[in-house]
């Protein structure tokens, strides 16, 4: 009896108010990052401290219910279970997404110096349209040229300056070298 209860009602308990917690983490972690940044460390964050709460009250629930072991052992059972969990979750899962690009996102200005292709041919005077090959995908882009000539479709060019997301560009040419 813990508390006055049996072990299964408090690991049942915990259980749920760890779910719980959870979701509203989830859906909150935004605003509630800011209660949680006073220890700065990442060990203890919230999704790992409610992971092992959540880890160690299943397996001392599961245990109490299907074994015979006396609750001293289920409770280091569950400790351990649930510090092993955790740490695999830390260091398989959390660790490589904090490391992982944040945005795949672009600027106008990172478009600048790529290369592309003429989808739509460009007149000396007025607007066509540019195809970017990215990591991330294509990117399509209305196109000015720079030198006021025109540049068919399929022809290469690249990308001088980007003005109010108007792709300015010259025909490219890899042989041509002006030094």
């Amino acid at each position: 009896m813990i508390f006055g209860h049996p072990p299964e009602v408090i690991y049942g308990i915990v259980l749920v108010v760890s779910a719980v917690l959870t979701v509203v983490y989830f859906f909150f972690s935004d605003v509630l990052d800011g209660a949680f940044d006073v220890v700065d460390h990442p060990l203890f964050s919230p999704q790992l401290i409610l992971s092992f709460f959540i880890v160690g009250s299943a397996v001392g629930l599961l245990a109490e219910m299907y074994t015979d072991w006396a609750s001293d052992s289920i409770i280091w059972l569950s400790i351990g279970v649930a510090l092993v969990a955790v740490l695999l979750l830390h260091f398989f899962v959390f660790l490589p997404l904090r490391s992982a690009e944040a945005s795949l996102g672009y600027t106008d200005t990172d478009l600048e110096g790529s290369l592309a292709k003429v989808i739509v041919s460009v007149p000396p005077d007025g607007l066509g349209e540019i195809l970017i090959s990215r990591k991330s995908g294509a990117v399509a882009k209305p196109a000015k040229s720079v030198n006021h000539e025109a540049i068919p479709s399929g022809e290469e060019v690249i990308v001088v300056q980007m003005e109010n997301g108007v792709a300015m560009v010259a025909k490219h040419d890899p042989y041509h070298l002006s030094i």
